[in-house]
């Protein structure tokens, strides 16, 4: 099962480039644009990560770190804070508030990817070590349906869970329609280059091997509307 890493974010393209980034490498990606979102989408889908920005309305990246590291389940959940801030006494205060890693914009992707990773290897250790696990701590489980912040959908064939991100369900839509990758990449703001591997890993996650086998099997399994 792919692990989860919840991106916090108000500014809509920051969010789109980092969980685009995250799903072709591979993890399910949920997205909130502030703080207080963020709270309840950790409180009911338990990521296994966040990134979140620091200057947010309504709730910002510190006062979400604090009331996450408030309630005993998350202590160890891994934080990354990302800003333009870049004083020392903001930097003092991120590490104060809980965060794990203080990442200052602009920042590469690729940068970001490693941060995720080694910090993930690092709670997967811990978690292992300390006797969690799903089975004992069933939250963990990411819920097979979404609502209107996780982006998530989840559906079962042959006893393999198939978890489509937003940007996949987008793709598959667009697929249903006959549309080209050109088309796509125009309408979802993606390369077709970005495109194919959406494609390709919808075909992978449904076992079809050409598009339209990928479009019946969306069809008959009410993948699509």
């Amino acid at each position: 099962m792919p692990l989860t890493i919840l991106v916090v974010d108000d500014d809509l393209g920051t969010r789109l480039s980092i969980s685009d980034y995250l799903e072709l490498s591979g993890y399910i990606v949920i997205t909130a644009d502030e703080g207080q979102k963020a709270l309840k989408i950790v409180e009911e889908y338990h990521p296994d990560l966040i990134v979140t920005d620091i200057v947010m309305p309504r709730m910002n990246g510190y006062e979400l770190v604090r009331q996450v590291r408030q309630k005993p389940a998350f202590r160890l959940l891994p934080v990354i804070l990302l800003t333009a801030r870049i004083k020392t006494q903001e930097r003092i205060l991120g590490y104060q508030s809980g965060c794990d890693l203080y990442l200052p914009k602009p920042f590469e992707l690729e940068e970001l990817a490693a941060a995720i990773r080694n910090l993930l290897e690092r709670s997967q250790i811990m978690k292992s070590e300390y006797g969690f696990s799903h089975q004992e701590n069933p939250g963990n489980s990411v819920p097979k349906v979404t609502d209107s912040h996780n982006h998530i959908i989840h559906f079962e064939k042959s006893e393999v869970l198939l978890s489509l991100s937003s940007r996949e369900q987008e793709v598959l839509e667009l697929l249903t329609h006959g549309h080209s990758n050109i088309q796509m990449g125009n309408q979802l703001h993606l390369s077709p280059r970005t495109v194919e591997k959406y494609v390709s890993s919808l075909l992978r996650k449904t076992e079809t091997s050409n598009r339209a086998e990928l479009v019946r099997f969306a069809m008959t399994h009410g993948l699509v509307k």
